[in-house]
């Protein structure tokens, strides 16, 4: 079952944002940063497979610049750290649309 959930990273002032797969790896990734919510990351799973599947270590080094990179393990354990909350589908979707419109832009 996918799932959709939001933490907070206090030292770094950092928001992520993870749609996790049934087997908990992140497909999806939204890292915004500081009080104006400047977009850090917003990086698939889907993307980064197709790009390792079909693309060169430069077009993969381009797309980390411009959409960050994702998490690379499991998110296990996720529901006992502080400042942890599930959020909606639709909450992740907006903020995924918007994140990647400010990004894609940047490149």
């Amino acid at each position: 079952m996918t799932t959709w959930f939001r933490t907070y990273y206090e030292d770094e002032d950092l928001w992520l944002y993870f749609e996790a797969d049934d087997e908990g790896w992140a497909a999806r990734q939204v890292e915004v940063r500081g009080q104006d919510s400047r977009p850090v990351t917003a990086a698939s799973l889907e993307e980064v497979l197709h790009l390792r599947d079909h693309a060169d270590l430069a077009a993969m080094g381009r797309y980390e610049r411009q959409y960050g990179v994702l998490a690379e393990a499991v998110l296990d354990g996720w529901q006992g750290q502080p400042q942890v909350a599930e959020i909606s589908e639709e909450e992740f979707e907006r903020l995924w649309v918007e994140v990647r419109r400010i990004l894609g832009a940047s490149g």
